[in-house]
């Protein structure tokens, strides 16, 4: 290690950084771009982003008197190089494990994390507040905010410019624009950024005009916006071009190459004092320094594990489909067929996997950007219009679009499916990417259906439903990763009744409800608790029938399907027949799937003893699904030992 890493091995914090010399400030970017490559070979993360910002990250930390000054990522998986400089470079390894760092910056894990990083378009927002808090508390910190990876598509990033030249501040924007977001961004700014250009001449012009009416004592806060306003105009009326940022009364520096350490620390020193917003736009290039992830950056985006010689990829083996290539096929065969249908996606397309659409049918998916309350909107114009939109959003980041759902979508009842990728426990991402609170939050509104499959042949049926016609808005939440192996390709669909439950195994003491792909946690424990008999031992519980267990058992099973409408039918009988009921559900218990059971109850006078199984109220750490599924009792194991009392 001392060998390979001569130098980034002497840096425990940036003050050990800052003692060296600019001319050793290359070999430390080398150094620390080799080792994110090797640590992430084995330790699989969002690689090609981090190796697009070493050498901004070196240069702010060697610039900045962090961890006074604040550093505000955007997005968080750009800061793997950040970590690496702020005294965890040792615990690196740990990263994205259970009980090992963050995939994101983390104020709880380090005074050098500024602010919580795990979506994206934040940063300006939170930024201008440090900047402008700090200035009300006469702090002297400095403040810089980094956006990029198509962040600055996102609505609330242009929320924060536009109050950032209203409200007294000395922000730092550095937009790192690296023409790519996970898959390629797309829409007007995008093109905007890449054409941008910046006389140096100029800058130098107004850098000593600015300084010599300040010495004279004309620049209050009034006259500096005069004095801004009338340069950014003499500046369109030379270049033939109006800045964005400019026109906002936010001064902008660049384009400067993001890979030139050097230039980047004598920019970064000559504009840190400086007073009032401003941008400093540099150019990089996503995955720089590996070449495969330079080529095809959407799919280094976090590639897994890997050669780090020879770039190769090592992909894991499962005969399970992922449920979002379930989607992604069953979308584009319903497309065949209607020809309403079309996919919105905010930036995801193959995240999502309707990048298959997507190349088959490119003028019926519309990729929005990271947008997802536009996505919404979009969605229900579009369907107002007579279209069938599947607007497919990760669960934690439909919460950005909760008003849209309410005001632009159920208020209208609109026909169009909400598809609820990475719902429930997430894993490695943590908390800002666990799909916890979607069941609790969407349940409370009016003209939704809100449906989850217990397996890969339920969604593509579910799918098939929900793009009926009359089937009113109706949502489909289901997890990241594999399914349970079930043959679903090629099958015939199925139209699945509204609100009705599948009763898998009749008992009679103990009622184990369960929503969702969770369910089959619940399967594996009721089986842990019976003896299959001769005719059923062999099969495995996927393929099994209903009696897939030993007969007279006490334990009954059901999979609920949906949370709204509830199978009352059903639930009456089961208040009727059992002694005791369990839910389970992967989502937050608090006004989650169980509170509804519960709820049904309540309304009809039943009072058996009820066990609730899912997320805590607590914000649940990273680590893998089985890992945190065993921690918080949701695994096999954990519901067996409900079922026993």
């Amino acid at each position: 290690m001392e060998t390979k890493y001569p130098l980034l091995n002497t840096i425990d914090y940036p003050s050990d950084l800052r003692k060296l010399p600019k001319t050793q400030l290359k070999q430390v970017c080398e150094e620390l771009r080799r080792y994110i490559i090797e640590e992430l070979a084995n330790n699989p993360g969002h690689l090609a982003s981090s190796l697009g910002v070493v050498e901004l990250t070196v240069a702010l930390h060697y610039v900045f008197d962090t961890p006074n000054d604040r550093i505000v990522w955007d997005v968080g998986h750009q800061a793997y190089g950040h970590k690496i400089l702020t005294g965890r470079r040792t615990q690196f390894k740990t990263n994205r494990k259970f009980k090992g760092l963050s995939g994101f910056p983390n104020p709880k894990e380090s005074s050098y994390d500024a602010f919580v990083a795990g979506h994206a378009s934040n940063s300006v927002s939170a930024a201008l507040g440090m900047s402008v808090g700090v200035r009300k508390m006469n702090v002297d910190s400095k403040v810089v905010a980094v956006i990029g990876d198509g962040a600055m598509t996102g609505g609330l990033a242009f929320e924060g410019l536009n109050n950032a030249c209203v409200n007294p501040n000395n922000m730092l924007i550095i937009l790192n624009d690296n023409n790519m977001a996970i898959d390629k961004p797309v829409g007007g700014l995008s093109e905007y950024l890449t054409n941008i250009t910046t006389s140096a001449l100029y800058n130098r012009w107004r850098f000593k005009g600015y300084h010599l009416l300040r010495k004279m004592g004309l620049m209050n806060d009034k006259k500096r916006n005069r004095f801004l306003r009338t340069a950014n105009s003499i500046k369109n009326a030379a270049s033939g071009t109006h800045n964005i940022f400019e026109g906002l009364n936010i001064r902008y520096f660049g384009q400067v190459d993001g890979h030139d350490v050097l230039q980047l620390v004598k920019v970064l020193t000559d504009i840190k004092n400086f007073d009032g917003p401003r941008v400093l736009h540099i150019k990089t290039i996503k995955g720089k320094g590996l070449v495969p992830a330079e080529v095809a950056p959407t799919i280094w985006h976090a590639p897994g594990k890997f050669n780090p010689e020879t770039g190769e990829r090592i992909l894991s083996q499962s005969s399970a489909s992922l449920y979002q290539d379930v989607f992604g096929e069953t979308l584009l065969e319903l497309a065949r067929s209607n020809e309403k249908m079309v996919g919105i996606t905010p930036a995801m397309p193959t995240g999502c996997s309707m990048n298959i659409m997507m190349d088959e049918m490119p003028d019926r998916v519309f990729d929005v950007g990271i947008a997802e309350a536009h996505a919404v909107t979009f969605s229900a114009g579009l369907a107002k219009a007579g279209m069938m939109p599947v607007c497919n959003i990760y669960s934690s980041f439909m919460q950005r679009a909760y008003d849209q759902i309410i005001h632009d979508v159920a208020l209208q009842n609109l026909d169009m499916v909400l598809c609820l990728d990475r719902a429930g426990l997430v894993g490695a991402d943590g908390p800002t990417h666990h799909g916890a609170f979607d069941i609790a939050y969407l349940r409370c509104i009016p003209n939704l259906t809100i449906a989850s499959p217990l397996n890969e042949a339920e969604l593509r049926n579910m799918l098939y439903t929900a793009q009926l016609p009359k089937k009113g808005t109706f949502v489909i939440r289901y997890p990241r990763g594999c399914g349970e192996g079930v043959d679903w390709k090629d099958q015939p669909f199925e139209e699945i009744p509204i609100g009705k439950a599948v009763c898998l195994q009749e008992g009679t003491d103990v009622a184990v409800l369960a929503f969702g792909p969770i369910g089959n946690e619940a399967m594996r424990a009721v089986k842990s608790q019976c003896k299959p008999s001769a005719e059923t031992s062999s099969l495995d519980y996927a393929e099994a029938q209903p009696d897939f267990m030993s007969e007279a058992n006490k334990v009954g099973i059901y999979n609920m399907r949906f949370v709204k409408p509830l199978d009352e039918e059903t639930l009456h009988h089961i208040c009727k027949t059992y002694k005791r009921i369990i839910t389970v559900e992967d989502g937050v218990l608090q006004g989650g799937f169980g509170s509804a059971i519960l709820e049904f109850m309540a309304d009809n006078g039943y009072s058996l003893p009820i066990k609730r199984i899912g997320i805590p109220n607590q914000f649940v750490e990273h680590g893998s699904p089985a890992e945190l599924y065993h921690m918080l009792g949701m695994d096999a194991e954990g519901i067996a030992k409900a079922i026993e009392g």
